[in-house]
């Protein structure tokens, strides 16, 4: 029997250890499309070099599909790299395998070419992996030629990297997650991350998200996501989700059914998922809340409408103050996830941040201070035409556009000042967050920084 393995080699846990969702549905695609095959899974949550290598050796796979969640912890105080620790797998997996090295994941998708010349797999899958990686497998197989698959990164003879668009993608999306794995991760987390839609339309000029998932949203099946939920809470206990779409709140219709799903199985979960403050009424707000909506996570950005235009948002101030106000109302516990300092940010901007944040009652902000610079974004090339970065700066090390015109010595006093609850990174007290967690405490634990 043939055999493919699977390598989430995430292993950061800050502030929570995450679900490797990519791979789970990789895993179950590739299960229902390849039943003769068959599938092993190493989790760098679960084991250390040491265990890949013997996983390797026993394993005796053809083809090792390796998954880049992210490439470095996003923290402009720290930005702190996990390339070494992918090239460390990589060594360990070459040393220990004549397998067939295919990778793919969020990181390596952001950067594929970059990562392709770094860390030299044999193939790499930049965007949505299921079906190229299906066709991958099956070319090589059957000694076909491989290049023309949607989304494949390869080495031409010249020794240049080709990335392949993706023309289409999967048309009807029923992926799901697997209980026994997920059980581990929501008992260390407190959650469970899910999806109910791929790609985000909107063009902020600082996301990857439309590089990773493309523009166009596909939607994950209603009726198999809300069977999916029920089965994690019946068989595992698993009752609270974090949806990781992009955006939830894309597609009204598709919500209200999965939602309007949710509250008629009465299989009775919390959950929380990142919101644009914009594209839902008060009345969608409540549903969501009837089916087990206790958390929003914004991505607010600014207050500042100035700002908000800068960076392409297609809301402003007025909206941001409507949906948490309407949150506050129904008592639903929200979070504000902010860009402090970013492309056209000025000392009156940032204060008009902070006035404002007065305006939204009872809630809590997570501001980010700069913007990673992300290739293929609209960022780049304002960062290339400023010149704060080169043209042939790869990116691969954390760069941050940070605006000339804030004092960023007085930046956190000023939020502190608001009278507003501002937690910078690095701010939260981690013992805290591990004694809540030890108490079993379900959802974000940022819920409890708001009191």
């Amino acid at each position: 029997m043939k055999k493919i393995a699977l390598v989430s080699a995430n292993n950061y846990q800050n502030p929570y250890i995450i679900y490797p969702i990519g791979i789970s549905y990789i895993a179950t695609y590739l299960n229902e499309k390849m039943p003769d095959w068959q599938l092993g899974f190493f989790d760098f949550n679960l084991g250390d070099y040491e265990d890949l290598a013997a996983f390797c050796r026993n394993g005796n796979f053809d083809y090792i599909g390796v998954s880049l969640r992210n490439v470095d912890d996003t923290n402009f105080y720290e930005q702190y790299s996990f390339v070494n620790h992918y090239r460390k797998v990589m060594q360990v997996i070459r040393q220990n395998s004549r397998a067939v090295v295919i990778m793919g994941g969020s990181g390596f998708s952001i950067y594929p070419d970059v990562i392709f010349k770094e860390l030299a797999p044999d193939y790499g899958v930049q965007g949505e992996g299921e079906e190229s990686m299906r066709q991958l497998v099956s070319a090589l197989e059957e000694k076909k030629d491989p290049t023309g698959i949607d989304g494949l990164v390869y080495a031409r003879p010249d020794g240049t990297v080709a990335i392949n668009p993706h023309k289409q993608y999967i048309s009807t999306l029923a992926l799901n997650v697997e209980p026994d794995k997920a059980h581990f991760y929501f008992e260390k987390s407190g959650m469970l991350n899910i999806q109910t839609k791929r790609g985000c339309p909107y063009g902020c000029i600082y996301c990857s998200y439309p590089i990773i998932e493309g523009q166009s949203v596909r939607l994950l099946d209603a009726r198999s996501v809300a069977e999916n939920i029920k089965e994690l809470k019946n068989s595992k206990g698993i009752d609270y989700l974090f949806f990781t779409d992009s955006v939830f709140n894309i597609h009204k219709e598709y919500n209200r059914e999965l939602c309007s799903l949710l509250i008629e199985s009465k299989v009775n979960v919390k959950w929380g998922a990142y919101f644009t403050p914009h594209n839902m009424t008060y009345q969608d707000m409540e549903l969501y809340q009837k089916s087990g909506l206790t958390h929003i996570e914004w991505g607010t950005d600014s207050l500042s409408d100035i700002q908000l235009e800068n960076y392409n948002k297609k809301f402003r101030f007025s909206d941001i103050k409507t949906q948490s106000l309407n949150a506050g109302k129904l008592g639903i516990y929200h979070a504000h996830f902010m860009i402090l300092a970013g492309y056209g940010e000025t000392d009156e901007t940032l204060n008009e941040t902070y006035e404002r944040s007065r305006e939204l009652g009872k809630t809590i902000f997570f501001p980010f201070v700069g913007m990673r610079i992300y290739p293929r974004t609209r960022l780049y090339d304002i960062a290339v035409r400023e010149g704060v970065i080169s043209p042939d700066n790869n990116l691969l090390i954390p760069e941050y556009y940070v605006s000339k015109n804030v004092n960023m010595e007085t930046l956190q006093d000023r939020a502190h000042a608001s009278g507003q609850k501002w937690f910078f990174q690095g701010e939260e007290s981690p013992e805290l967050m591990e004694r809540f967690r030890a108490k079993r405490k379900r959802g974000p634990l940022w819920e409890y920084l708001m009191y």
